[in-house]
């Protein structure tokens, strides 16, 4: 496939809506359909909701395994070859991924889906590179606030859309989802500008474009090792979460796929509340290191509060609490881009997702 020219647009607003449009439209995709997975699997398998929770979990650990090896090589490809066509590459590559999902009657494709997905999920990673790119050091805060409340106004939409879905049959989910990734990949097509200039751009280095190699090279900048760390370890905690939010519901209190996806659409309601309204305001007011850490502390609060709610309403109590934890992620990384170079924002933000993804591989299967 032939990637067209960028359209001829200044960066500013519009770039960055672009980009907070395409990582909603992925987001929705996803959301849509995790309240019917544990059906699929039960379906697919002909296994108890018990049992095939360890496959779930195998499921996201391949997609994570695929995420962590490929994450560092696309980055830097962003670097190399501008945000614009990894943004569209992967947009495609998920859209096939959901049809394969939509159309497996047999394990083996499920988990060849999942590789598709974790090699070509660019899009975090890249539009965090691509917002660096478009703004401010002063306004990255507020920025990275916005690409996580776009996370959450995904969320909102994607799970009630699978519930509904679900409805019709269990299939029908990943078939809206495919549909969705389509859109995203035209609009972007056609409308979405480059953010990385020809004369900021630096040649593609294997002994950079890996897991290793990226960690490494950090090394020599100040403070930045330290927080992918840091990065890593919440990654390790909360990665439970998506791996088995939707079994959890199932098994725990009963609940089915359009309860699960009414649960997904609060979550994604204080996501987007938290990260688009409150994120940007408290960075400028106490600073993002400050931000950071008392992120930290409200989700020691609200992953306790979660393992103690034997009931789904004391559940849905705990995750307006956990919402304010959301502060975390936009912190950090407004904290690593600013001491990092233009021309390896793409890279930081590679090796920063290539970590969260090693740590999606452990956490599904503890």
């Amino acid at each position: 496939m032939t990637i067209p020219p960028p359209p001829r647009r200044k960066h500013g607003k519009n770039a960055f809506m672009f980009v907070i449009v395409t990582v909603a439209l992925d987001l929705m995709g996803f959301g849509i359909i995790v309240p019917v997975m544990p059906e699929l699997l039960k379906q697919v398998t002909e296994l108890s909701a018990e049992e095939v929770v360890a496959w779930g979990g195998a499921l996201t650990a391949t997609f994570a395994v695929f995420n962590f090896a490929a994450m560092p090589t696309i980055g830097n490809l962003s670097d190399r070859f501008g945000r614009r066509p990894v943004l569209l590459v992967s947009i495609a590559t998920l859209a096939i991924d959901f049809v394969i999902m939509g159309l497996a009657n047999t394990l083996w494709l499920l988990f060849l889906g999942r590789a598709l997905s974790g090699l070509s999920s660019a899009t975090y990673s890249t539009a965090n590179a691509y917002i660096a790119d478009v703004t401010e050091p002063e306004n990255r805060g507020a920025a990275f606030g916005m690409v996580g409340a776009a996370f959450g106004i995904g969320f909102i939409i994607g799970p009630a859309i699978g519930a509904a879905f679900s409805l019709i049959d269990v299939r029908a989910p990943f078939f809206a989802a495919a549909a969705l990734a389509g859109i995203n990949f035209i609009y972007g097509y056609f409308f979405l500008p480059e953010s990385l200039q020809p004369e900021e751009r630096r040649p593609f280095e294997w002994k950079r474009a890996n897991p290793f190699g990226a960690f490494q090279h950090f090394r020599k900048l100040p403070h930045v090792v330290w927080f992918i760390l840091a990065v890593g370890i919440f990654a390790l905690a909360h990665s439970v979460y998506p791996a088995t939010w939707n079994f959890h519901g199932d098994i725990r209190y009963g609940w089915q796929a359009w309860e699960i996806g009414l649960s997904l659409t609060v979550v994604g309601i204080g996501s987007a509340l938290v990260q688009g309204g409150l994120t940007g305001w408290l960075i400028k007011r106490i600073g993002a290191i400050r931000t950071a850490l008392f992120g930290y502390v409200i989700n020691v609060v609200s992953f306790t509060a979660f393992a103690f709610a034997g009931l789904g309403w004391i559940a849905y109590l705990v995750i307006p609490i956990s919402a304010l934890g959301g502060v975390v992620g936009p912190a950090v990384n407004t904290i690593m881009s600013n001491v990092t170079p233009k021309n390896a924002q793409g890279e930081l933000h590679g090796a920063s997702a290539s970590i969260q993804a090693l740590a999606m591989i452990i956490s599904p299967v503890v």
